[in-house]
């Protein structure tokens, strides 16, 4: 079993790990997977204890309540607790990639070719092929993140921790795009909105979604549920800005903080005005041709998921439905 990496996942100061390893004895033998390691109470506390219990619950319920469960979601295969306290999760291993890991990979690429300039003798069809390649690639990209949004929402849960890092992939190589399968990862924030759980109150790890939705003026457990899909919308509207801009641009010029911050403080969710203010911008042009296609799908799309008043947000089934989610504006 090898060491992957360390990383930060949640709130507060939980740190979880990642390994990955093979099945060796049972039906599954062979079968290689991830295992997610909560730290024990002593050093995560009780937030750790409550974050694995919620993923392990989300996981369990999603995958048992339906025959055949979607594709677009990380798959649980078990979990189990050690002496000391620590609960680990062992999920079937769909790719070591996540979407940040691509649109770093991709920003990184398009820097090189951009400092070779003229010794990279840079074929414009080759570019113009290139181009297309990556549009087709974070399309696939976006609509599997939604399809697995789609299959939770269709089964009241939320994911409420969507973004670039929750999105895993099987490959980062953009000619591969036909096998591309994204998943959706770190269901520890996830929420149960059926109705009597909702009448029942939120548990801890809920709180600061409740909170939002009393702000946005959500008091019934009906306004408390449509609430919390379009939160969720929000996060996938991010996560589509983020994808539609990072990709597309070199390294250093975009990232995912001072991309929110143009959003949501210096725009105020107005994307006509973003559109403006990135035109006069040459280094952002192929994000903006990308936004641009089909008459400007990409922008229309972006808006309506980032619309400040949740109540005129699309659930994620017309999300996907949406034309430039079905690809169509490619071809």
């Amino acid at each position: 079993m090898g060491r992957l990496r360390v990383q930060d996942v949640g709130e507060g100061s939980v740190k979880i790990r990642l390994y990955e390893g093979r099945i060796t004895q049972g039906p599954l033998r062979g079968t290689p997977v991830i295992f997610k390691v909560y730290p024990g109470q002593q050093v995560g506390g009780v937030e750790a204890d409550m974050m694995a219990a919620n993923e392990l619950n989300a996981h369990a319920f999603l995958q048992s309540s339906s025959k055949t469960v979607s594709q677009n979601l990380q798959i649980l295969l078990g979990g189990f607790e050690t002496k000391t306290g620590e609960q680990w999760l062992a999920f079937r291993n769909g790719g070591k990639y996540s979407a940040a890991d691509y649109a770093k990979v991709t920003s990184e690429r398009m820097s090189k070719d951009s400092a070779l300039g003229e010794k990279k003798l840079w074929n414009p069809f080759e570019q113009e092929e290139t181009i297309k390649r990556r549009r087709y690639f974070v399309i696939k990209l976006l609509h599997g993140a939604l399809c697995g949004l789609a299959y939770m929402h269709d089964r009241e849960r939320l994911h409420q921790s969507l973004g670039p890092s929750s999105v895993v992939l099987n490959t980062v190589v953009e000619k591969d795009a036909a096998y591309l399968v994204p998943r959706l990862r770190d269901l520890a924030f996830s929420v149960d909105i059926r109705y009597p759980k909702l009448e029942e109150g939120s548990g801890t790890l809920s709180e600061g979604l409740w909170r939002r939705a009393s702000a946005a003026g959500a008091f019934t457990p009906m306004e408390k549920r449509a609430f919390g899909i379009a939160d969720d919308i929000y996060e996938a509207g991010l996560l589509f800005a983020y994808l539609a801009f990072i990709p597309f641009c070199e390294v250093g010029i975009m990232d995912s903080l001072s991309l929110q911050r143009l959003l949501e403080s210096t725009f105020k969710l107005d994307l006509e005005a973003i559109r403006e203010y990135c035109l006069a911008d040459d280094r952002l042009l192929e994000a903006v041709n990308f936004l641009d296609l089909g008459n400007g799908a990409g922008w229309e799309l972006l808006q309506a998921m980032l619309n400040p008043d949740f109540r005129n947000r699309p659930i994620a089934e017309a999300v996907l439905n949406h034309r430039f989610m079905t690809g169509s504006v490619l071809f």
